[in-house]
């Protein structure tokens, strides 16, 4: 489910999570773009990270991709993840799953780089993207092979934009990102 849906009992948890040897500055946060939670994690004392389940560089396919877009548009979402990096000073994660021929093409690369550098002030990067190679879940899409992924990686880092692509674990017991869900559906 959406974190910030639940926010007062995330928060809970991440106060006890120092207990077990998890500092809070470890500690990340993960929204589909829920604007109301962004606003209320950014005014928590706790300094803990953020990061938006992105997927697409543009309203339309975000929108197809994820329904939330119709209600909190991207220039309103990246508006509040750019409010909690001026009040917190953490950089924002984008997490952005590869999908083949969805994605994944130079274009939306460079639109994406485009997104993340509008209305940057200093030389400090605001946002560091994550490429998640999609898992294998009986959905229709398929994932983005590895030279389209090395390809967009490498057209976000030329333009100045952190960029790292995600390891995949457990994918060979069904039990990567996605694929329990799927399982259990």
């Amino acid at each position: 489910g959406e974190p910030m849906l639940n926010l007062d009992a995330v928060l809970g948890a991440c106060e006890r999570l120092p207990d077990l040897g998890i500092t809070h500055r470890r500690t990340t946060i993960s929204t589909v773009g829920w604007i109301p939670g962004i606003e209320r994690l950014a005014e928590c004392e706790m300094p803990l990270r953020l990061a938006l389940s992105l997927h697409a560089p543009e309203d339309a396919l975000r929108s197809e991709l994820m329904p939330v877009n119709d209600r909190f548009p991207l220039a309103a979402v990246m508006d509040a993840c750019r409010a909690f990096y001026a009040r917190k000073r953490r950089r924002v994660f984008i997490e952005y799953v590869m999908l083949a021929g969805i994605n994944d093409r130079y274009e939306q690369a460079l639109a994406l780089a485009r997104l993340l550098s509008a209305g940057r002030e200093s030389e400090q990067p605001i946002f560091k993207v994550n490429l998640i190679p999609f898992n294998p879940s009986g959905s229709p899409f398929e994932g983005s092979g590895r030279d389209a992924i090395a390809a967009f990686r490498g057209a976000l880092a030329a333009r100045g934009v952190p960029v790292t692509v995600r390891l995949t674990r457990g994918r060979d017991i069904d039990a990567a990102c996605g694929q329990l869900a799927a399982r259990a559906a």
